[in-house]
């Protein structure tokens, strides 16, 4: 057993624990009245221990041989491994095969938790890998998200029996669509309900329109004098208006990335990300196009580049384990200006002319989009599928590619943190084999440690991405790099409402009382916190507990952060944490309607984020923590 999982069965959990400086070595504050433990007492567990670690890089190998049939048997021995030509030493290797049907069916869904009880804990083949399917309507016409939907449905007719798979759909923001299963018939359900759904960052959101005249071609056609430079304005206007979608496509697309990367890496192992999608081009190039006659032509008006974003995205991705499989959802694509469908006007003077620019423009696009979709798979270790009609085919080679690999690790002879990108190079003493990993990394410090008496200099660092907002977005999936277990409870019964909220809580204008106040209590796996030596000689560790209260619309109601910080010897700090970091906070949302909450912690120093969604149909019920007062006493509750 993991120690994560091992974390999740051993740590004592308390119904209602006043703020987790009370676990630590500082001064305990009393818990709230109607406090309780845990009917049951919590197992002895080994005394917890602090340490630094060296890195470890870890780099998934598959090797195939002839039909891209996967090679097994090989041994470390058979490998060598450099990082920016300098030899490296193998610490740990080990072969995966794809699970056997009896082997994958015992890791199902976790047993149910008691009442009031949710972890972003996700159970995983220990020797296997799992796969993740991103269907793209962002970046795909409606048309190429139905042929998407009916290949997947004919995969799964033939999936390999215990394939466990994850599905998520992203449309201007990520969501879980189905949580890994085995169960094909849960995930054809879970297809045969989405719809395809129109991108308003596309600008033939259907797809097969072909190309149409823009304004400014139509005013061309009408030749008036003295218009060429109102022409060539016109175009500069819709060509920025085109960099800036795909621009917006491009993060929208990095962050659903992250997030899934953030949920994924609580998970042990490899993981396949089968994106299926009409791609974006990281960079929008020059235009070459010599422009209007007798105008003003600025070829680099509409540049625009998404590679800051898309390092951090590949540095987040190569950290959780993944391997994208990217799957060109448009199949085998032709040049737009010989289809009937075309709305374009190629006769006249300039005929000819246009329909060359089209047709670079095409040919420029197409492998701008499939350069990304490349760029992305040799990154994280995957194979990008691109001018094939078989979709199917494209997603059953990718699982079976994932589920056959070697991983090896090593610790780097150069251990300075210095950002700057390390190529690995990976051979093996086989002729004729082909491999596919991950072509390397970028030594950031993965902590950025900032020093213990300085932390909130640290945490006020802004990011390239909005990690807050990703992390805490309704609907998407949970973050695991911090495992966390969450009780929530009502305060009292349904019967007492308030009309205030509970301190710390800041609620919108959205929010409408009278309001029910419900015990929210964290139990953190200690070892997903990064603890700090301050120059007081103690360790610190420092952490936000964030909560935001949605309406079923999705709407913002209610929001609750506040930090915390431990700090104690390092004995101290051992005997606090061994049943795991307890934390208590009060939440309230209206007493009428179904809410959600979004209950998580956040690691100051690492930015890493552990989180649960919670909706309050699933704890209106549970045993209050305070029991109904008599009536006498209860004159001061908003009946």
């Amino acid at each position: 057993m993991s120690s994560r999982a091992g974390f999740l069965y051993l740590a004592a959990f308390v119904a209602a624990i006043s703020p987790c400086i009370a676990q630590t070595a500082t001064p305990a504050t009393p818990a709230p009245p109607g406090a309780s433990s845990a009917s049951k007492p919590a197992p002895a567990a080994p005394v917890a221990t602090l340490k630094a670690a060296a890195q470890l890089v870890v780099v998934d190998v598959v090797v195939t041989g002839g039909g891209q049939k996967p090679v097994h048997g090989l041994k470390a021995s058979d490998f060598a491994l450099t990082e920016n030509g300098v030899p490296q030493v193998i610490k740990n290797f080990e072969e995966h095969t794809a699970l056997t049907t009896a082997d994958a069916t015992k890791f199902g869904p976790l047993p149910p938790m008691p009442p009031g009880i949710f972890t972003n804990y996700t159970p995983a083949p220990a020797n296997g890998a799992v796969n993740l399917i991103l269907l793209d309507a962002l970046n795909t016409p409606m048309q190429d998200q139905a042929y998407v939907r009916q290949q997947l449905l004919a995969y799964l007719k033939a999936t390999p029996p215990g394939t466990r798979i994850a599905i998520f759909g992203l449309t201007t923001h990520l969501i879980m669509l189905q949580g890994f299963t085995s169960d094909p018939d849960l995930l054809r359900r879970v297809l045969d309900k989405s719809v395809a759904s129109a991108s308003p960052a596309l600008k033939d959101q259907m797809g097969g329109g072909g190309i149409q005249n823009s304004p400014a071609d139509k005013l061309e056609d009408m030749d008036i004098p003295g218009s060429q430079q109102m022409i060539e304005n016109m175009r500069e206007f819709d060509a920025r208006q085109q960099t800036f979608q795909i621009e917006v496509r491009a993060k929208l697309t990095l962050d659903a990335m992250n997030q899934i990367a953030r949920y994924a890496s609580g998970i042990r192992g490899r993981k396949n990300l089968i994106w299926f999608s009409g791609s974006f081009p990281l960079n929008v190039l020059p235009d070459t196009n010599p422009g209007t006659p007798g105008a003003v032509h600025d070829p680099f008006a509409a540049m625009g580049d998404s590679q800051d974003e898309f390092r951090e995205t590949v540095a987040l991705l190569g950290r959780s384990q993944i391997a994208v499989y990217p799957v060109d959802a448009r199949g085998l694509t032709t040049s737009p200006v010989m289809q009937a469908s075309t709305g374009r006007n190629y006769g006249g003077a300039r005929g000819i002319e246009r329909m060359k620019e089209d047709n670079d423009q095409f040919l420029n696009d197409t492998i701008e989009e499939h350069g990304t979709m490349r760029e992305i798979a040799n990154a994280t270790g995957g194979q990008a599928f691109v001018n094939t009609n078989g979709l199917k085919e494209a997603a059953a080679a990718a699982v079976t590619e994932g589920a056959n690999f070697y991983t090896l690790t090593y610790t780097p002879t150069n251990t300075e943190r210095d950002g700057k990108l390390r190529k690995i190079r990976v051979e093996v003493a086989r002729p004729g084999v082909q491999l596919a990993y991950r072509k390397g990394y970028y030594a950031d410090d993965p902590a950025k440690v900032a020093k213990a008496d300085d932390a909130t200099t640290a945490a006020a660092a802004p990011s390239t991405h909005d990690t807050l907002r990703l992390a805490m977005t309704r609907g998407a999936p949970v973050p695991g790099e911090i495992l966390i277990k969450v009780g929530v409870v009502p305060m009292s019964p349904t019967t007492q409402t308030e009309d205030k909220v509970a301190s710390s809580n800041v609620v919108t204008e959205k929010a409408k009382g009278p309001f029910r106040r419900y015990s929210v209590n964290y139990a953190i796996n200690p070892s997903d916190l990064v603890f700090l030596k301050g120059p007081d000689g103690k360790i610190h560790s420092d952490f936000d507990l964030v909560i935001f209260v949605y309406d079923s619309d999705g709407g913002l109601i209610n929001s609750l952060q506040n930090s915390a910080h431990i700090a104690g010897s390092l004995e101290e700090i051992r005997k606090a944490i061994v049943q795991g970091v307890l934390c208590h906070e009060e939440v309230s949302a209206p007493a009428k309607g179904e809410y959600f909450f979004r209950i998580a912690v956040h690691d100051r120093h690492r930015d890493h984020y552990g989180a649960v969604e919670v909706a309050t149909g699933d704890v209106r019920n549970v045993k209050p923590a305070i029991p109904a007062a008599p009536a006498a006493d209860s004159a001061g509750a908003a009946k």
